[in-house]
C-alpha cells in the first residue's frame, strides 16, 4: 500500500494557525491539492500568502456554523480541484468551563465549534464523494479524519466543555464510519496529547513549570511536534490505512496511559 497522497485533493479546516496550518503545509508539500479554510482571514494570508491560482493552495475564509458558508467552502474546493477526496477537520477551539455555574455556555459553544461544524462539513463532503464514485465499483472513494484530543478521557473540571466535545467528535467518528462504510469512505480520528503548536511554545516559554510538568507526565518525556500529527493524518489519509474506519488513532507519548494525568490536555 501507498503513503503517497500526491494529487489528492484535500479540504482542512482551522487551517490559518497551529495544527490546523502544519497539515495543510505538509500536505501541499506532499504534492495534494488543499484548500485551507479557516474565519480568520488575515491570519490566512499571513501564514499562507496570496497563493497563485494555478498552485496547489487555495485559501478560504468564513464562519464554518453556518451551513451557507459550509456549501461554499464545497463548491469552491470543487471549482478549484474538481473532486475532493480528503476531508481534514482540524478546526477546533478550547475554553475553559466552570463545571459548577449554570450560566457558563462553554460546552454549547464548544459543542457547536468543535463537533458541530466537522459533523456538518462531513455530511456535504461525503455527499460529494459517494456522487463522485457513481459508476466506480472498487477503491476508496474518499477519507474524513477528525482531530480529537486524550482531554475525551481523562477528567480535569476546568476542560469540562472541551471533554465533552472531544468524546462526541470521537463517537461521531465511529458513528459516520458505520454510515459510509457502504460507499467505501474512511472516517477516522487522531486523539493527540500535546503538540508544541504556536500558542502551546508561547504558553511554556512564560510558564516553565507548566512545560515540566506536561513532560514529566508524559512517558516519552517531551511534547510532540506538530509534523508528528501532520504524518499520522497522512498515514490516515493514504491506500495505506485502506481497511481502517471508526479507529481513534492516539498521539501522546503515552499519557492516556496513565491512571491520572494532572498536565493540561492540548
Amino acid at each position: 500500500m501507498s503513503f503517497s497522497i500526491s494529487g489528492k485533493n484535500v479540504i482542512v479546516t482551522g487551517a490559518a494557525d497551529g495544527i490546523g496550518l502544519a497539515i495543510a503545509r505538509h500536505m501541499a508539500d506532499k504534492g495534494a491539492n488543499v484548500m485551507c479554510a479557516d474565519n480568520n482571514e488575515k491570519k490566512l494570508i499571513e501564514n499562507l500568502g496570496d497563493e497563485p491560482e494555478d498552485g496547489n493552495i487555495r485559501t478560504f475564509s468564513g464562519d464554518l456554523r453556518q451551513r451557507l458558508t459550509i456549501a461554499n467552502l464545497v463548491s469552491a474546493t470543487i471549482d478549484a480541484f474538481d473532486e475532493i477526496n480528503i476531508l481534514v477537520n482540524a478546526s477546533r477551539q478550547l475554553l475553559p468551563t466552570n463545571a459548577l455555574d449554570p450560566d457558563d455556555t462553554s460546552v454549547s459553544t464548544l459543542l457547536d465549534q468543535n463537533l458541530m461544524t466537522a459533523l456538518q462539513l462531513s455530511q456535504q463532503v461525503a455527499k460529494r464523494m459517494i456522487k463522485q464514485g457513481e459508476g466506480q465499483e472498487e477503491g476508496q472513494l474518499g477519507s474524513i479524519i477528525n482531530l480529537s484530543s486524550i482531554a475525551a478521557r481523562q477528567i480535569q473540571p476546568d476542560l469540562m466543555g472541551y471533554s465533552i466535545a472531544a468524546a462526541a467528535v470521537q463517537q461521531m467518528t465511529r458513528s459516520l464510519a458505520l454510515a459510509l462504510a457502504e460507499y467505501r469512505i474512511r472516517v477516522n480520528a487522531i486523539s493527540f496529547g500535546s503538540v508544541m503548536s504556536g500558542s502551546l511554545r508561547t504558553a511554556v516559554a512564560e510558564n516553565r513549570e507548566w512545560r515540566d510538568d506536561i513532560r514529566s507526565h508524559t512517558p516519552l518525556g517531551r511534547i510532540a511536534a506538530p509534523n508528528e500529527i501532520c504524518e499520522a493524518v497522512q498515514f490516515l489519509a493514504a491506500d495505506s490505512s485502506g481497511f481502517m474506519t471508526g479507529e481513534i488513532m492516539t498521539v501522546d507519548g503515552g499519557r492516556s496511559l496513565l491512571d491520572a494525568v494532572t498536565a493540561p490536555a492540548h
